[in-house]
């Protein structure tokens, strides 16, 4: 038996605040006046001087803001990659991600893209990547995709929706101040919140499952059951829990993998351009017969907070565009083996796929 040899995240930091170390971190790593440091955020803080005016900009650095109503696509990642490269006559210090999961997601991308040759539609898979990325920091103002941890970066390419899985993908810095996520609006805090329930559900539940994953796994399932169904927390205690729960979560990924819903809701996100966590929700609600006792909790979590999901997403496509669907969430082996064992492709049927796209 060959054991993976995980990276981790090299550096964290972690308080309500922490946020504002963020330039002396960076300092130590600037490599000279033309090499600067360029930030991805979020565009919902464009003119969020609570946040912007804590990014301190020397020389050429840069602040992009990214749309965030899609997830990333290859296309847009090899667009950023390659405004760098025009722009600047040396590479980056480092590319810095502000914001949920798509942002952190870009940033990764682009700092793994700037020191691999080629367009990223050709590194998504697992391994494919050749040299390590420039620096690059996460910020998360979200709680629960586990982007901040994990060995991935998803895109939305031509053909499916995959991620960059490779040693380099982790950030080298991670800031997790809970302070970020105040202004959370609520819908989206369950969506993304619950997104890291269904890697725990998906992780603890799987055929890969070994006691280096089950610890982070059982963790993070236990916080986001204090969180949400409990009632007795603090806001700031509710946040500074999620922001941990989503780095629990993540790592627990990280020796094992996700599952059933996932795979379903990257055909949702393919085609029709569900965003992430929704998408996980939609499809999670579903999968009684796959996940029993994790799908009971998510029901109850979802009437406690009063969440109503979007209803028959799938009642208007036809056969061919549900095909589409089932082609991206069958072409995820791993997810599949985790989910169900090495002889999944005896059990799962485009027609049980189909059936459970129509429930949507």
């Amino acid at each position: 038996m060959i054991y993976k040899n995980y990276p981790m995240v090299s550096r964290v930091v972690f308080g309500r605040g922490s946020f504002n170390q963020l330039d002396e971190i960076l300092a130590p790593k600037r490599n000279g006046r033309n090499a600067p440091f360029i930030f991805y955020v979020d565009d919902v803080f464009k003119g969020n001087h609570w946040l912007t005016s804590r990014i301190t900009l020397s020389y050429k650095d840069k602040i992009i803001y990214v749309p965030t109503k899609e997830e990333p696509k290859t296309s847009q990642i090899d667009k950023y990659v390659e405004e760098i490269i025009l722009e600047y006559s040396e590479l980056p210090s480092g590319i810095i991600g502000i914001g949920g999961g798509i942002v952190m997601d870009i940033a990764k991308a682009v700092s793994l893209m700037l020191t691999n040759k080629g367009e990223s539609k050709d590194y998504q898979g697992w391994d494919l990547i050749k040299n390590p990325a420039i620096y690059h920091v996460g910020v998360p103002t979200i709680s629960g995709t586990g982007a901040e941890v994990s060995r991935t970066t998803i895109l939305t390419g031509p053909d499916r929706k995959l991620g960059i899985n490779s040693d380099y993908t982790p950030f080298d810095q991670v800031i997790l101040d809970p302070e970020l996520t105040k202004d959370v609006p609520k819908d989206q805090w369950f969506y993304t919140g619950m997104d890291c329930f269904v890697h725990c559900v998906e992780s603890l539940d799987g055929t890969f499952l070994n006691a280096f994953s089950q610890s982070y796994g059982e963790k993070a399932f236990d916080l986001c059951k204090e969180i949400f169904l409990g009632g007795h927390l603090t806001k700031e205690e509710s946040q500074d829990k999620l922001m941990m729960a989503s780095w629990h979560g993540g790592m627990s990924i990280a020796y094992s993998q996700v599952g059933v819903a996932h795979a379903l809701s990257y055909g949702l996100s393919y085609l029709l351009g569900v965003k992430h966590g929704i998408g996980n929700c939609i499809v999670f609600d579903h999968l009684e017969d796959y996940y029993p006792e994790g799908v009971a909790m998510f029901k109850e979590m979802k009437t406690k907070h009063n969440i109503k999901l979007p209803l028959g997403i799938c009642s208007d496509l036809d056969e061919d565009q549900i095909d589409i669907m089932i082609n991206v969430a069958l072409s995820l082996d791993p997810l599949w083996e985790n989910a169900i064992g090495k002889n999944w492709k005896t059990k799962i049927t485009r027609e049980k796929l189909m059936a459970l796209y129509k429930k949507m």
